[in-house]
């Protein structure tokens, strides 16, 4: 157990201090997944990265050791700070907040939590000698910290409150795209689990084009398994054919779609805008109020311009991270300059290489 108090310029004056409980930072472990987890869902900031079925699956299909950091006042949770250690072979140790997530850093009830958590994270970034620390938070919670500036950014809005309002609410160029695709080229949707493998393969297909490795096929079956009656997995066929894939998750009242992809052969057909079309429906007919796009980097103009075009507009991600004492930045995104050539080679491998190389990849580079 870590034991800390926040810093002497916000702790209480002498009279008050003496009776004061100490607040406590540990690492929490299996025993303590129920309450962690009722932070996270009644934290306005919470979201799924934060939550144990993520933990438990990045775990399992990665091996990479967690330290979930949990600040307590007796028995009261007031603080949270999931991290993950990742061994790269790439750029060395990190402590990442969360690997493979949007989202991640602490979630507080308090300055003085967020101090304690600051202070055992440093702690814990000398002991396990890491390069640095990735946290992937909403917004930065700790002004002393460096934030990644302008790199990348979110696209959320508002789900209407009826289905045909998806699509009547979307841009002129998107609803036309996807009226057509329903109409004019028949394309389907199925909705159930049955189909994640189809979706992982069109998802491992899209990444192999775009130059990036896939995460496993596990990863996928382990998150899907993990969070019963909170996602959605779809399935969009031109004909018998499998054209766009899709797995969604549901955190409060939000739907978050993740995992993508889409056969490059039959793009002319639109099966992207029929797949996020029907997505949101999907979302509005169950009764959710927001649909979160995710996030992209302000460079990458595919994704970035393609959900810009379908009515969303970008806002920044407060990212930081935390540096050991000597040590420089990493930049583990497509844009870095040691990872242009792998990228270029990528897109020319075939899928049986492609595939299993991915999977094996995504553990030094942590999403």
């Amino acid at each position: 157990m870590i034991e800390t108090l926040a810093p002497a310029t916000m702790r209480q004056a002498p009279s008050a201090q003496a009776t004061r409980i100490p607040l406590q930072v540990q690492q929490a472990d299996e025993e303590h997944a129920g309450l962690w987890d009722a932070f996270v869902e009644t934290h306005p900031e919470g979201t799924l990265f934060h939550g144990w079925a993520w933990r438990r699956a990045v775990a399992q299909v990665f091996g990479h050791q967690p330290f979930y950091l949990l600040a307590r006042r007796n028995e009261q949770v007031v603080g949270v700070l999931p991290l993950f250690l990742v061994r790269s072979i790439v750029v060395g140790r990190l402590l990442v907040s969360v690997p493979y997530a949007v989202y991640g850093g602490a979630l507080v009830a308090g300055d003085e939590a967020a101090a304690a958590l600051l202070q055992a994270l440093r702690e814990l970034a000398e002991q396990q000698r890491v390069r640095q620390v990735d946290l992937r938070s909403v917004r930065p919670l700790w002004p002393e910290l460096p934030t990644v500036a302008d790199r990348y950014v979110v696209f959320q809005k508002p789900l209407p409150e009826s289905e045909d309002q998806v699509l009547s609410g979307l841009p002129r160029k998107a609803r036309a795209a996807a009226r057509n695709a329903r109409h004019k080229y028949g394309l389907t949707v199925e909705f159930g689990d049955h189909n994640l493998g189809r979706v992982w393969r069109l998802y491992a297909r899209s990444l192999r084009r775009l130059g990036s490795p896939n995460y496993p096929r596990t990863f996928f079956e382990r998150l899907v398994h993990g969070t019963p009656g909170s996602h959605l997995v779809s399935l969009v066929r031109y004909g018998n054919q499998p054209a766009a894939g899709l797995v969604s998750f549901i955190h409060a009242d939000t739907l978050m779609p993740y995992f993508a992809g889409c056969d490059e052969r039959l793009e002319g057909y639109s099966p992207n805008n029929y797949l996020y079309l029907t997505a949101m429906e999907w979302g509005v007919r169950v009764g959710l109020r927001c649909f979160d796009f995710g996030r992209s980097r302000r460079n990458n103009r595919g994704s970035f311009d393609f959900k810009r075009h379908q009515g969303f507009a970008p806002r920044p991600l407060g990212y930081q991270v935390l540096l050991r004492s000597g040590r420089r930045a990493v930049n583990l995104t497509p844009d870095s300059a040691r990872l242009r050539w792998a990228i270029r080679t990528w897109r020319h491998l075939p899928l049986l290489v492609t595939r299993p190389l991915g999977a094996w990849l995504t553990k030094s580079i942590p999403g």
